[in-house]
């Protein structure tokens, strides 16, 4: 496995990683699915270009021994603060240690920028998915932030909202 930073050329294979790992009958392959929570898309190639000419912000790609991309992670700073999200494996690949290597990654992409923490957003309700950050030692920091009331984000099928979890790094 090699991590790489996404490029623009990366934006159609990212967007169709990203929404085929989070909604529709695809990402019922996995365990991160978002399908019973949400209709319509995660993210559009407009919002990840956006984001990969945001100089604050990054996307890594994992890439198999084949060249194929079976990961990302996104990633922004804010001052001392990484904020990661879109953390992302390929339904058929989860369980096998690819969001480990990406997380690790990421918080070496932290440190080598000087940030002192990481930040992200769960949906309160994905409680494996709570689980899982809690056991590669992200904590529940108590604020909650409420779901974005756009369908650029996806059309919510009940009320959501988001926890806020965070890792101090040493």
């Amino acid at each position: 496995m090699n991590i790489l930073e996404v490029s623009l050329e990366d934006v159609p294979a990212i967007c169709a990683l990203v929404n085929s790992a989070y909604r529709g009958e695809t990402s019922r392959k996995g365990w991160t699915t978002e399908a019973d929570l949400l209709d319509g898309i995660r993210i559009d190639e407009s919002m990840l270009a956006d984001h990969i000419n945001d100089s604050d912000s990054t996307i890594l790609k994992c890439l198999d021994d084949e060249g194929i991309i079976v990961g990302c992670v996104y990633l922004k700073i804010d001052q001392e603060q990484m904020y990661l999200g879109m953390l992302t494996v390929a339904p058929a690949l989860q369980a096998r240690g690819i969001g480990k290597l990406l997380i690790k990654a990421s918080e070496e992409r932290a440190r080598v920028n000087g940030c002192k923490s990481i930040k992200m957003t769960v949906i309160t309700s994905r409680h494996e998915l709570i689980d899982w950050y809690k056991r590669n030692g992200y904590e529940e920091t108590g604020e909650r932030q409420p779901f974005p009331n756009s369908e650029r984000f996806g059309k919510p099928k009940r009320p959501l909202e988001f926890l806020v979890m965070q890792k101090v790094l040493v």
